[in-house]
């Protein structure tokens, strides 16, 4: 007995003791170990930026969108299809627009049956007017012999000029006519033009060639002017917006070929060649997201670097570009 407690107690707790110190050099050895873990990812990845430029991969993308009101008739696309340039996807309800034109066709037959064949119309003036100048010159001939009368001449000149009068205001009557029917004629080809271009639109139609990214309407869904139907990219030639220094500008410019590695997540990462596009002509703030080599860089230029895609690129991979 020790202090009144048995002395099985008492080397219980010494041995109790003995676990915690035990417990605390394996916490501390841990701990060392953590740290010394992270200064070598620290390093890994002090020497991983080891880059000129950061950027994230995009694309030039486009949003096809509803020329015409309607009901969507067909919509056969999907996200990831690949469409050529050109390719109808589906149509909008035309059946009230394809009526009108059929219509104004209707209209446009109708008012060209009412164009006056003028030639037709007066060839028996012609006819007799042709006749009356033979009669002149026979007459002439008997005038000239002292067969005829100079009265006889003249009565055939007389008729002669009226018939011509005649015809001449007939003409102006039948040219007046026509041009009027064809002036008619001509406001229907352009409504006949509008509805057309009005059914061209209701066809949904891939603008560029490339990759459905998202869809935003089916089969079925009543859109106006405008709406939202699918967005596509061109994903053969996708490009990184990088950021650069002055001091980097000074031995880069459109056109250079320069080094780009993606970020893939892989042990050795995928390198491009990559062209230099674009480069803006106006300096800016660092943006938050862009990572340059020199962080103490306040105001960069913003570039584009293009990239062929062998279809490993996807959009919004990390890339580094490397001047070099």
């Amino acid at each position: 007995m020790d202090g009144g407690l048995p002395i099985e107690r008492q080397y219980g707790k010494i041995i109790i003791n003995k676990q915690e110190v035990i417990v605390m050099k394996i916490s501390k050895w841990i701990s060392v170990l953590c740290s010394v873990v992270m200064l070598c990812c620290t390093a890994c990845h002090e020497r991983s930026r080891d880059f000129d430029a950061c950027g994230q991969i995009e694309a030039t993308e486009v949003v096809v969108s509803a020329e015409s009101n309607g009901k969507i008739m067909r919509m056969d696309v999907e996200e990831g299809d690949q469409l050529a340039k050109g390719t109808c996807v589906g149509n909008i309800d035309s059946v009230q627009t394809y009526l009108q034109k059929k219509e104004l066709e209707g209209r446009k037959v109708n008012a060209e049956s009412r164009i006056v064949d003028i030639r037709q119309q007066l060839a028996s003036q012609y006819d007799r007017l042709s006749n009356l100048k033979k009669d002149r010159e026979r007459f002439k001939a008997l005038l000239a012999k002292d067969a005829g009368t100079q009265k006889q001449v003249d009565d055939i000149e007389s008729q002669i000029a009226v018939t011509e009068s005649e015809i001449a205001a007939q003409r102006q009557t039948y040219e007046k006519s026509n041009a009027g029917v064809r002036e008619e004629m001509a406001v229907y080809d352009v409504q006949i033009a509008q509805r057309s271009d009005q059914l061209a639109k209701c066809r949904i139609v891939a603008p560029i060639s490339g990759t459905v990214l998202t869809k935003y309407a089916e089969a079925g869904e009543m859109v106006t002017t405008g709406k939202s139907l699918f967005k596509m990219a061109d994903m053969g030639r996708v490009y990184v917006r990088a950021y650069l220094t002055t001091a980097q500008l000074a031995d880069v410019k459109v056109g250079d070929a320069v080094r780009v590695v993606v970020e893939d997540g892989s042990a050795q990462p995928r390198s491009y060649e990559g062209k230099m596009t674009w480069i803006s002509d106006e300096a800016e703030f660092t943006p938050k997201n862009i990572q340059t080599k020199d962080e103490r860089a306040d105001l960069v230029y913003a570039t584009k670097v293009t990239v062929e895609n062998d279809g490993y690129l996807k959009l919004g991979m990390y890339a580094y570009i490397h001047l070099d």
